[in-house]
């Protein structure tokens, strides 16, 4: 049942937060939505059957605080569909999703409303850091992306917009736009992946805001970006579902589905560069589902592939060489034990070596991290 009332009038922004095992973070997450939110802002805590307090937490802040409302959920559905339970429950024109373990920036609330009341777009694009347990924090930016300029961006002259993070929570929607294109979180880990691309391709008005206003927390341990486990394989579902969707209602985009193209592609071959995600036994597989789906799916007349060892990598896909990627993985490793550190981080940060495009849908989520992450648990 949830807790907490609902306002006397409709809020501008409904801002949804879904906790499982985040009872560590939860406060801090709650605390940086509400010092800078007024009355335009309602928060929805969607306790997902988590096994720590983070339920009791969530009511203590609802009892104090009349903006906060909470929804228990009887059974552990995942980030996705717990997501949707309270996007169901949200009375708010806009919807931000913010998951319990990240926090926002100062000031980032009054910023986010200031702009979604002057403008009204579908979507608004902000951006993020990444912080880390050792307290590094890191902005990251994907490869051959120019820097974005504040204010409406049109996708189909820009489709490189699609290599930014798939991270729901940098992307605040319309309610009613979400309605009309029937978009919800399908089941599964990488549910960013199908959600953030279709939401940013169906857009009519995409804003940006170029601020920093998301913290996203680089967890080392109960992150699904770091758990081997069979489930790496609903990417491929994923994908599927949003290539679907793509040749049903948008069959003219050819552009998007070039550049959409190069995204998966970059992805699989993230998730499959590390060993604490696709179990070893199944990576040969894993790594026939990309060629399978290369093939499948590569445009007519090509893609604008990366350059580079990256681009070796995208032909090593499309050929199905598993042996030789293997093989040339053991030797950057071997190379990495004899390189000194130093050398070795300038070269990957001048494309020499080894770890490509960091993908939208990779954690950074953790999207499957949750995840998410992806990138984006």
């Amino acid at each position: 049942m949830p807790g907490g009332q609902p306002p006397d009038a409709a809020p501008l922004l409904s801002i949804i937060v879904a906790t499982h095992r985040v009872e560590p973070y939860l406060r801090t997450c709650l605390d940086s939505i509400l010092a800078d939110a007024d009355d335009r802002v309602e928060v929805i805590g969607v306790d997902d059957a988590s096994p720590d307090r983070g339920g009791e937490i969530l009511e203590g802040y609802a009892h104090r605080d009349r903006r906060v409302r909470v929804l228990h959920l009887v059974t552990n559905v995942g980030l996705g569909q717990a997501r949707n339970a309270g996007l169901e429950a949200a009375t708010g024109s806009y919807v931000w999703f913010v998951d319990g373990d990240d926090d926002l920036a100062p000031g980032a609330v009054p910023a986010v409303l200031e702009r979604l009341a002057a403008s009204r777009p579908d979507v608004l694009l902000i951006d993020h850091v990444e912080i880390f347990d050792d307290g590094r924090v890191e902005h990251p930016w994907p490869r051959g992306v120019p820097p974005i300029t504040e204010g409406p961006v049109d996708l189909g002259r820009a489709p490189h917009l699609l290599r930014l993070a798939q991270s729901a929570c940098t992307k605040i929607a319309r309610r009613g736009f979400l309605d009309e294109i029937k978009l919800r979180f399908t089941p599964g880990w990488y549910e960013d992946t199908s959600y953030s691309h279709r939401l940013l391709i169906a857009a009519g008005h995409v804003e940006v805001l170029n601020r920093v206003c998301y913290h996203y927390r680089q967890r080392t341990v109960e992150s699904i970006t770091s758990t081997v486990s069979p489930r790496h394989f609903e990417v491929f579902d994923q994908y599927a579902k949003l290539f679907d969707w793509l040749d049903t209602d948008m069959p003219d985009a050819y552009g998007l589905r070039r550049e959409l193209f190069r995204v998966m592609i970059d992805h699989y071959l993230v998730i499959m560069g590390n060993d604490h995600r696709v179990p070893p036994e199944r990576r040969r597989e894993f790594f026939a589902r990309m060629a399978a789906d290369f093939r499948a799916r590569v445009p007519r007349g090509g893609y604008d592939a990366p350059r580079g060892v990256r681009r070796i990598k995208h032909r090593l896909v499309r050929d199905d060489a598993y042996r030789t990627y293997a093989a040339l993985r053991r030797i950057y490793r071997l190379a990495r034990r004899i390189v000194p550190p130093r050398v070795a981080a300038l070269a990957r940060r001048r494309g020499w070596c080894g770890r490509g495009l960091r993908s939208p849908g990779t954690p950074s989520p953790r999207h499957v991290r949750r995840h998410d992450r992806e990138l984006a648990r």
